[in-house]
């Protein structure tokens, strides 16, 4: 018998007839699927309320995201280092920054890609300014959690940990390799000021343009 998740995957429930080696393979199977279990079930928040979720940051600490509930919503930005587009939008993320900041948004970048050590991480914030903490997402808890598949992409979320708006930045890239001179439409902007004029998110769900989410080894990297 099998236990199968919202995400994919299956979790076998016993190891019938196998060999000694066969027996550890699927023990270890499931210790691992019900240690995701415990994971998914902690932040599956993303369609309701959420307990706060514990991240490492760039430095080493831990980062429980969604504790404090003064906060009038988290935003996570997941990003790569050397995704063109990515970087391209430093200067408006700085100013997003500077914008909600003060009117109690958190912002947290998220490094998905699993290759990219902390010490880069430290780096790449330093390199554009970034006053805001930086997440390292190896094995891709938050994607997996709110379904980012590019970077850049953001993410909203109310103090309970539902989604209030998922994908671009902004309308600046049409496509890759394709951007308009300026921006017309900032769909983040409107959606933050959505939430904190106490409005829904007009349009909840965009395109991002960017670049694809490495996918994630089945062990993590070094966070030195």
């Amino acid at each position: 018998m099998v236990f199968a998740l919202s995400v994919g995957h299956t979790v076998p429930l016993n190891c019938p007839g196998a060999s000694a080696v066969g027996a550890f393979r699927c023990w270890r199977s499931l210790v691992s699927g019900l240690a995701l279990i415990v994971v998914l079930l902690g932040v599956s928040g993303i369609e309701g309320k959420a307990e706060p979720l514990v991240v490492t940051d760039a430095n080493g600490r831990k980062v429980r995201l969604l504790q404090d509930k003064t906060l009038g919503a988290t935003v996570l930005l997941f990003v790569t280092n050397d995704c063109p587009i990515t970087n391209s939008y430093a200067p408006e993320i700085n100013r997003l920054l500077a914008a909600y900041t003060p009117k109690h948004i958190a912002f947290y970048l998220v490094y998905a890609d699993p290759a990219l050590s902390a010490k880069a991480v430290r780096v790449h914030l330093k390199e554009y300014g970034y006053s805001c903490q930086g997440l390292l997402d190896p094995a891709h808890i938050l994607v997996k959690w709110t379904g980012a598949s590019i970077t850049p992409e953001a993410v909203l979320l109310d103090p309970n940990g539902k989604r209030l708006y998922k994908g671009r930045i902004d309308n600046r890239y049409i496509d890759f390799g394709n951007a308009r001179y300026a921006a017309t439409v900032h769909d983040l902007r409107d959606a933050l000021d959505a939430r904190l004029h106490g409005r829904p998110v007009a349009h909840a769900t965009t395109t991002a343009v960017g670049c694809s989410i490495p996918d994630a080894p089945a062990r993590g990297i070094s966070t030195k």
